[in-house]
């Protein structure tokens, strides 16, 4: 009888596009080891980020298609973190799937596995303005026999927690994992896992903590957690650097189509941005920073131009519109908004050539040889919450300087993509398209 390795994943992320290190960045001969070490986590970490962006941009080009009118939000690197720590038990053909469907191909195994490695390391970190932290754990059956390889590995590069289970006893299991992700998220995950399919012998979770300072405690977190045969992603909030003004805020008209229009509450700021016009693909770039390392890249097509910006998102795309970006005065209007999404990741990955991974004839056997193993069921869940302070009860940030001069104007009140990203990394965690703001 072929047992179900069950994946479960509560996914959340930030966005990133700066290319390679450049050879100045390269230490000399006589450099310390360590030195040598960090610079290639560095440089492994940087070409990871771009793959991981060409894989976000394909996965978005696929949900579009599917869905041409439709709101849509995920975290490729949660993804991508998830199936890289999966791809340590995996061989043969299977194990060229995730390669080829995930765009590894171009990295050796171990270039891969350590640029993920410098990643976690990187993102998890706290300071006064920022706290952020990346997870992985590995709930096992107690009678599974994993591979100590494998396990060493999922330790070491990727930092797993290895939770020894009993999934005989899957009230008691489900409610021990909910404990364990509702402490890593802060409260903020609780109770998510509402059953357990039986023949369950091991679940995968990742997730992803992003808060950003506030005046009460827990508020405002990426978060990641496990679901049995289910991966997802909650909550993308953060502290604008300069908040919005509540009083300016006003409901107004968002132009879903042609003749279709919603009703927003339109937030509005004037301040100092980083803007650019990419001629080729038809849109206005803005970038509206968080406190931190944290950056919203907000892309507005020109009308009709949705499909054309969707279709010509490249890895190399961001790093050209940040050679474009200069600061501006801008008055900038950005719809409050509130949204969720739910994918059957199964059903997409599949449709991206990851398949192998899925079926009764996939390899997982660098996990277990003593059992054949399959991923039952992968469903990727992801929440966007944007208002004017970016993270619920903020306080209240200090005032921009502003230049006399007129400003530019950016009103978001039409379709439009928003990618979040960390910038000392830099790697791909939320990318979206906002089709309607009121979630409708």
């Amino acid at each position: 009888m072929n047992l179900m390795l069950s994946l479960g994943l509560f996914l959340a992320g930030l966005l990133t596009g700066k290319g390679f290190l450049q050879d100045r960045d390269a230490p000399d001969m006589y450099e310390s080891p360590v030195r040598v070490q960090e610079w290639r986590g560095k440089k492994d970490a940087r070409e990871l980020a771009r793959h991981n962006m060409e894989f976000g941009f394909k996965l978005l080009q696929r949900l579009a298609s599917n869905s041409p009118q439709g709101n849509i939000f995920l975290s490729p690197v949660s993804i991508s973190t998830a199936f890289s720590m999966l791809s340590l038990g995996a061989q043969s053909s299977t194990l060229e799937e995730i390669r080829e469907g995930f765009n590894f191909k171009e990295m050796s195994d171990s270039d891969m596995h350590m640029g993920f490695h410098y990643l976690l390391h990187k993102l998890n970190r706290e300071t006064q303005d920022i706290k952020m932290s990346v997870g992985n754990a590995l709930f096992m059956d107690q009678k599974l026999r994993p591979q100590q390889r494998f396990l060493k590995l999922a330790r070491t590069v990727y930092d797993a927690d290895m939770v020894l289970t009993n999934f005989q006893d899957l009230e008691n299991t489900q409610k021990d994992i909910n404990k364990y992700i509702s402490r890593k998220t802060h409260n903020r995950i609780k109770d998510m896992v509402k059953n357990i399919d039986p023949g369950t012998v091991m679940l995968l979770t990742n997730y992803i903590y992003f808060q950003g300072t506030s005046s009460r405690h827990g508020e405002g977190p990426y978060t990641t957690s496990p679901e049995s045969g289910k991966m997802a992603a909650t909550d993308q909030r953060g502290r604008w650097e300069f908040e919005f003004d509540p009083k300016q805020t006003k409901e107004e008209e968002f132009f879903i189509e042609k003749g279709k229009t919603v009703k927003v509450p339109m937030m509005f700021q004037r301040g100092m941005y980083d803007m650019a016009y990419d001629s080729q693909l038809s849109c206005t770039i803005l970038e509206i920073p968080y406190r931190g390392n944290i950056t919203a890249t907000f892309v507005l097509p020109d009308d009709g131009k949705l499909e054309l910006l969707e279709q010509g998102l490249q890895a190399d795309i961001y790093a050209k519109w940040k050679s474009l970006l200069s600061k501006r005065l801008v008055d900038v209007w950005v719809p409050r908004l509130h949204i969720s999404a739910t994918y059957n990741m199964k059903k997409v990955l599949s449709r991206l050539g990851i398949s192998k991974i899925f079926e009764e004839n996939g390899d997982l056997t660098r996990i277990s040889s003593h059992r054949s193993l399959k991923v039952g069921e992968a469903v990727h869940r992801a929440e966007l919450k944007m208002d004017e302070k970016g993270t619920e009860g903020a306080a209240g940030s200090g005032a921009q300087t502003l230049p006399m001069e007129t400003p530019r104007r950016m009103k978001l009140n039409k379709p439009f993509l928003v990618m979040t990203y960390e910038k000392l990394t830099p790697s791909m965690i939320f990318l979206a398209r906002i089709y309607d703001p009121s979630g409708k």
